[in-house]
């Protein structure tokens, strides 16, 4: 990226605001919770919005003030980290750095999913499956990968001119390491289809796990080869919510120039199996998942599926840490059986922020998660995510991080 003189000027004046909002104590402060926190240490519980879909209309595109496409993605970056800090009441750091992700091709899995698009806009799209039998699964190949030295050396250089005397560049391969083997399935088979083959094609399902697991096993062994690895025990956003801060990673032996993955927080998921049985979860996809984990050194697990009912298979999970509680789990048996063992990744209901914005459901609600995790101990956190609309009011994410804040501080006096 080489952006105009006026688009620089814009992005070197917010990297500057955002240098200096790193600075500040509250800072390292926030970094000292989030390793304790991490290392299932008793601190308060820590609060983390992301706002995801919602951005558009935090941070509108057509707000931005630089022209070229490039600079208005480095702007929305750079503004989003600014109005987070100003508005939420949260625990995010703020780091004082600008990550420049290695240049890294694919060549793909041999078929590629199809969608029929919502007519609505932000619509739900459907399912338009390209594996229509088992002989289908025969045109997978592995996925293969390489380094485009060349182009990331160039984006390396970019960022470094732009921001290197404001921000400390970093260049970094896969941080963010995460299996999705029945989201990337179903997008090719299909939902109803994957669910009728537990039952009338179940070794067409095992089939195709099978070959995810071996070619998500050759993928992480070509990413640790290549040197394409990064350490993830910081800023880094960890399973579905959380970061990665701690001192528990890497191992001693780690080189920093040539990242294992024992060395780094690894994660799965299977929300496409939120409504089957604990039984099916771990014969589908579980087993085939927990073999993918085990090279990792610390994990995570789910993401919005309901796990209330899944945990003694979860719990079995290699150094499993984290765990995702979801929006749709039962949060009072799920704090009785976390307690201290494992972080209680809580998922509010996003949906509070649409509609009628009702402030004493959300106090009632939040305190009362607050209240069995502390009675049971937990190590609980409040990841604010899936929000793909607050209704044209921004001012709801502000709001709601007050009140999050004011139930813990009433259970942390």
């Amino acid at each position: 990226m080489t952006p105009s003189p006026t688009d620089r000027t814009i992005l070197r004046e917010l990297a500057k605001r955002v240098a200096d909002i790193a600075a500040l104590p509250i800072q390292e402060d926030r970094r000292r919770l989030w390793i304790k926190h991490n290392s299932l240490q008793r601190v308060r519980p820590l609060i983390f919005v992301s706002p995801e879909g919602s951005w558009r209309e935090l941070v509108p595109w057509d707000s931005l003030r630089c022209d070229g496409e490039e600079a208005k993605k480095a702007e929305h970056s750079l503004r989003m980290r600014i109005y987070a800090h100003e508005h939420f009441d949260h625990d995010l750091p703020v780091e004082r750095s600008w990550i420049v992700t290695k240049v890294i091709t694919r060549s793909g899995w041999g078929l590629e999913p199809r969608q029929i698009p919502s007519p609505q806009q932000h619509g739900a799209w459907r399912f338009d499956p390209v594996i229509l039998q088992p002989s289908d699964l025969k045109k997978l190949r592995f996925c293969e990968i390489a380094l485009d030295e060349r182009a990331t050396a160039q984006a390396l250089a970019d960022a470094q001119e732009l921001f290197g005397d404001i921000l400390h560049v970093k260049l970094k391969g896969v941080a963010h390491y995460s299996f999705h083997l029945m989201s990337q399935y179903t997008r090719l088979r299909g939902l109803e289809e994957v669910m009728l083959d537990m039952y009338d094609n179940p070794g067409m399902l095992h089939e195709a796990m099978s070959f995810l697991e071996e070619g998500h096993r050759r993928l992480l062994k070509a990413h640790e080869e290549l040197g394409l690895l990064s350490l993830n025990n910081d800023e880094t956003y960890q399973n579905s919510g959380g970061l990665g801060y701690t001192r528990q990673l890497p191992p001693p032996d780690c080189d920093p120039n040539r990242v294992r993955p024992i060395d780094m927080w690894g994660s799965a998921e299977a929300q496409e199996l939120a409504q089957v049985s604990p039984e099916q979860h771990e014969e589908f996809v579980l087993q085939y998942e927990r073999r993918l984990l085990q090279p990792f050194g610390l994990t995570g697990y789910g993401c919005c599926e309901n796990l209330t009912h899944k945990l003694d298979r979860v719990f079995t999970l290699p150094r499993i840490r984290r765990i995702s509680i979801s929006p749709f789990a039962d949060v009072d048996a799920c704090a009785a059986r976390l307690n201290g063992q494992y972080i209680f990744s809580w998922k509010p209901q996003p949906a509070h922020l649409v509609g009628d914005f009702d402030e004493d459901l959300i106090r009632r609600y939040i305190r009362h998660t607050v209240k069995v995790c502390k009675e049971s101990g937990c190590v609980l956190e409040m990841i604010l995510k899936d929000t793909h609309t607050c209704d044209q009011r921004p001012q709801r994410f502000d709001r709601w991080t007050r009140i999050a804040r004011q139930c813990i501080n009433e259970a942390w006096a």
